[in-house]
């Protein structure tokens, strides 16, 4: 769904703030960066590959969120 609103808003489809773009990497580069500190935590808990990938998969399922709502409020 981000991903759709972010393509419609760049596109001109719907209205979208000017740093939308820019916003768009530096979270992506924000979110990986919280991943695998969340990855690193969970492998020296000693926690199962299972817990680390869902460790590293958190930041980006809380940021997706974020935008979702974001995106889709009415301005």
């Amino acid at each position: 769904m981000v991903i759709g609103l972010r393509v419609a808003g760049m596109m001109g489809m719907i209205a979208q703030s000017p740093g939308e773009p820019f916003r768009m990497v530096a979270e992506k580069q924000a979110a990986a960066s919280e991943s695998l500190y969340a990855m690193a935590l969970s492998a020296g808990r000693g926690d199962s590959a299972d817990r680390m990938i869902s460790a590293a998969l958190r930041p980006y399922g809380k940021r997706t969120r974020a935008n979702s709502r974001r995106l889709t409020k009415r301005r």
